[in-house]
Parts: structure tokens; C-alpha cells; sequence
């Protein structure tokens, strides 16, 4: 479709209420996107695969938002807000990210929540023998990266190689 008006937005709810704001827009007409992913969850000692949300505590809509639209959409029990800086101006998501987060959805292959990471941010390990150490994220690729530890005084700097899933922002 050339030049449709709707676009992608995020929809932030409160804890574990994405499937009730599902369930308010879907049957009204709304074209609600809640990818969800399979995670193994230990509960009373053993081992279960359940379904989880792929981004816990977001779903993303696609409408040509109008004061209307926002209104009925605002009404959803669960929902905190439509992310942007208010009602009349939400944050539109390009809908390239949109289909990839939706292939991988679709893919069975096992997806995994993965630290929002760039280089020159603050970094706190999380797990290993560097836990608690923060430093400074020089350069990244998917599983490694380096982590610059500074000693200010001697204006010096060391670079440590990192597992970049076993850190988070600082």
C-alpha cells in the first residue's frame, strides 16, 4: 500500500499487562503486534518452557493515530501510555524494525533478551570475575567487546575483553 497513514507505535503497560491491553484493542479493530518468545522458567524445582514476552512491558500498534484513535486506545485497562512526547505526538517506529522483530518472532528460533548496548557508554558487569566493575564500552560485535577501565590520575587506560552478554548499562 502506497502511502498508508498508519504507522508502528509502542505501547508501554503496566507489569505483565500486555496480554490484557492485547485483548482490549484486538477485537475492536486494532492491529495489535505482541510478539512472544519461548523461555525455560524453573518453578518448584523443575524445569518448564512457558511463553514470555519478547519486550516485557511493551506491544506495538499500527494505526493512523487521530485524537479519536488515541482516545480509544488510551482507554485500555493496563496501558501506561503510547510512547512519545504526548498524546498528539507519538514516536513512530520505522516498520523495517518492526518486520525483523516479527520474522524472528516467527522463526522458532530461541531469541534472547540482549543488553541495548553502544560504544562509548557506561557498562557494569554483571556476572563473572569483573562483576560490579563499570568501565567505558570502546567496541562491540555481537558477543564481544572492550571494556576500557580508567585510572584517572595516571591519565591511563587498560582495555579488557568482555562477554557482552554479561553486562548492562551503568
Amino acid at each position: 500500500m502506497l502511502n498508508d497513514p498508519r504507522k508502528w507505535y509502542a505501547l508501554w503497560t503496566h507489569s505483565n499487562c500486555e496480554q490484557m491491553v492485547h485483548d482490549h484493542l484486538a477485537p475492536r479493530g486494532f492491529q495489535v503486534f505482541f510478539p512472544r518468545v519461548q523461555i525455560w522458567k524453573r518453578r518448584g524445582g523443575s524445569r518448564k518452557l512457558i511463553s514470555a514476552p519478547m519486550f516485557p512491558g511493551y506491544l506495538f500498534l499500527r494505526q493512523a493515530m487521530d485524537k479519536t484513535s488515541c482516545v480509544e486506545v488510551l482507554k485500555s485497562k493496563g496501558l501506561v501510555r503510547i510512547l512519545g512526547e504526548r498524546w498528539d505526538r507519538p514516536v513512530s517506529i520505522p516498520d523495517d524494525q518492526i518486520d525483523v522483530v516479527r520474522r524472528a518472532a516467527d522463526s522458532g528460533l530461541p531469541v534472547l533478551a540482549y543488553p541495548y548496548l553502544h560504544e562509548g557508554q557506561r557498562i557494569r558487569i554483571l556476572r563473572g570475575p569483573l562483576a560490579g566493575v563499570e568501565g567505558i564500552l570502546v567496541m562491540s560485535d555481537p558477543h564481544k567487546g572492550l571494556l576500557v577501565l580508567s585510572v584517572e590520575l595516571l591519565r591511563t587506560s587498560v582495555a579488557v575483553e568482555i562477554d557482552c552478554t554479561l553486562v548492562a548499562a551503568a
